[in-house]
Parts: C-alpha cells; structure tokens; sequence
C-alpha cells in the first residue's frame, strides 16, 4: 500500500522547500520517494520531479487562450486536470509502490472552496494511497494576532474542505527569534490554548478601530475554532535534522505508515530511529532551541561539526599514512626488477 503527502498551504509558506528538504530526508533514511508537480505555474523546481502536471497544461498557456488571470487560470487547470485524470493516473502507476509528495498550488481557493484538489485527492486514494495533508503555515503568523487568528481560520476550512488525515505545520520555525518577542510561549500557539487571552493583544494591534464594532466578532471567530477542536500545529525548520526526524514522526503516525509494513528485520537504523521515536521533540524544546537559547545551540552545534570534521581529516590521514607503510613495506622486500609498467619513454636528444 502506498502513502503520499499532500503538501498544501498559501504562497510563500515554503511548500517546494518542504518537498525538496522532506525528499533528501526520506533518501537518507532508507525510503523511496517520488514528488508529484500539482503546480502549472512552478517551472523552476529545486527538486527532481517524477511527475510535473506542466507536462499537461501551463498557466501560460491558459492566460493566453482563455484572458485569465493568474488566479482564474490556476483554478481552470486545476478542473483540466481532473478531466484528464487519467494523466495522473497512469504516471502514478508507474511509480509503484514509492513514498509521494504531491507539491500542490498556492492558491488557498483551491483547498478551502474549489472542488477540483479535493475531487482529484479522492480518486487518487482509491487508487489504494494513504493520503494525509500536510497544511504549511509560515511561523512569521505568530507575530500578529490578526494573522495567527486567520491562519487557525484557513486552517479549519482546508481541514472541513479536503475531509483528510491534516496536520498544520508552522514552518521557518528557525527565524521566529529574528522577529519581536511573542507575548506567549509558543505552546500557547501550537495547542491552540485558550484564545481569549489573545483579545486584549488583537485590540492593541488595531486601536483606530473601535472596540464596540470588532470586539463581538473577533469573540465570536475565536469561539468557532474553540469549539471545532480540530486546529493544532507541529513545527519545521527544514534545514534541521532532529526538526525533520520529529515532524516526519508525527506523519507517520497520522498517516498509519508507522503501523504498516515498513517494520521489517532489515529496516535501517534511521527507519527503527524515526518508527520507535527517538529523539522525539515536544514544543518545550522546540522552544528552548529556536527562541530561548538559539545562539547558544547554534555555537554548539558548529562546534559539534568543527569536531566532526576534525576527526574525519584525522581518519583520512590516518588511512593514507597505513596505505602508504604498507607499500614501503611490499617495495622493501622486493629484490628483482622493477615490473614494466607498459609506458615507453622517449628522451629528447
């Protein structure tokens, strides 16, 4: 049985980074892995693509024939592929059993009102996939309440729309201490704890509007996503093995993989390490590492790889220096003639 991940999320959450990073990951464990292009505008992809749905249709092409915007044109190649499923259906095929990662669209139309995504994610999970979203949030929404009560809202509608295994995950957590300090820790954003302690901060941040007028509807907002349960978030830095290594823990759990057939004798360490969960994070360290003592952590771990490769020098040379005795020692026991080493040698008169 087949998994995939359908990486979703608004412009600029870092949804082709993911792809990219999550591919170089899954390889060095041991799992094979294929990425999908669901994206006609992405022409320049930093990974390598398996599948690329530009190989159907282009925006460029829709904007030209049809006088659509960017938007419009997404939406209508969106519906073009659904009609031609079959497209997608055959190159699925041919990837067999492999790990995908369908890097979707921006447009967040497309997983929180348009039915096309949802219609073509369905019909790719009766292929036998186990599919699960992954919803990208950058981590910068934190700084604004405006904006963090917005992300919960769009993440509760693609969570409704798409009706699949979801987890939200708040990416370029490693540039969080570059912006201003959060009034909360950053469990209070994670769990979605209770979010009437944000409103005297949503008040401050609009203060040339009156209370009277948005007071009634930034409660109620709050109360809906309270009430619905379902937002929660994991959190990235992409560049960050141990970062990886958790989110890609939490996957596997969601998605069933890590109760599937992948435990097996000859599994490798990586697979058992992420499988059994060592290493495991939880938000406490995310935020000792990232906020509280991010410099700290950083002179460590540059220390840890100076030290790496200090010893790596020193073992290289070390297998140099025995490779190099050896030989002295076979050319010390040799008596006879040199042997012809087949290159003749013309000297200039």
């Amino acid at each position: 049985m087949p998994f995939a991940q359908l990486v979703i999320g608004p412009p600029g959450a870092g949804k082709s980074t993911y792809c990219n990073g999550m591919h170089q990951f899954l390889g060095a464990i041991g799992r094979k892995c294929s990425i999908v292009n669901l994206d006609p505008a992405n022409d320049k992809t930093s990974y390598p693509c398996a599948l690329d749905v530009r190989d159907l249709v282009t925006l460029e092409e829709i904007m030209e024939e049809d006088k659509l915007g960017p938007n419009g044109a997404t939406l209508y190649a969106l519906e073009e592929l659904e009609e031609n499923y079959s497209w997608l259906e055959g190159g699925l095929k041919e990837l067999g059993e492999d790990y995908v990662l369908f890097d979707c669209p921006g447009q967040v139309e497309l997983f929180t009102h348009h039915s096309s995504l949802r219609n073509i994610f369905f019909r790719i999970q009766k292929l036998g996939y186990r599919l699960i979203v992954i919803h990208l949030v950058d981590s910068y929404a934190l700084t604004l309440p405006s904006m963090y009560i917005s992300a919960l809202i769009l993440s509760l509608r693609a969570m409704l729309q798409l009706d699949l295994p979801h987890l939200n995950v708040l990416t370029k957590i490693d540039n969080l201490s570059n912006y201003p300090d959060l009034p909360f820790n950053l469990d209070f954003y994670t769990e979605v704890q209770d979010l009437n302690y944000l409103l005297p901060h949503l008040e401050s941040e609009s203060s040339r509007l009156p209370h009277s007028k948005f007071g009634a509807l930034n409660t109620a907002i709050m109360d809906l996503v309270e009430e619905f349960g379902l937002v929660a978030f994991e959190t990235l830095a992409v560049e960050d093995k141990k970062s990886m290594m958790n989110l890609l823990r939490a996957i596997d759990r969601a998605s069933g993989y890590a109760f599937g057939s992948a435990e097996g004798a000859n599994d490798t360490v990586w697979q058992v390490a992420v499988r059994e969960g060592m290493g495991v994070t939880d938000v406490r360290d995310v935020q000792e590492r990232w906020l509280d003592m991010k410099d700290e952590y950083d002179d460590l771990e540059r220390e840890e790889l100076e030290e790496e490769a200090r010893m790596r020098d020193a073992a290289s040379k070390a297998a140099m220096g025995e490779g190099m005795d050896e030989n002295d020692d076979e050319m010390a026991d040799w008596n006879g003639p040199l042997p012809d080493s087949g290159v003749k040698v013309r000297r200039k008169t």
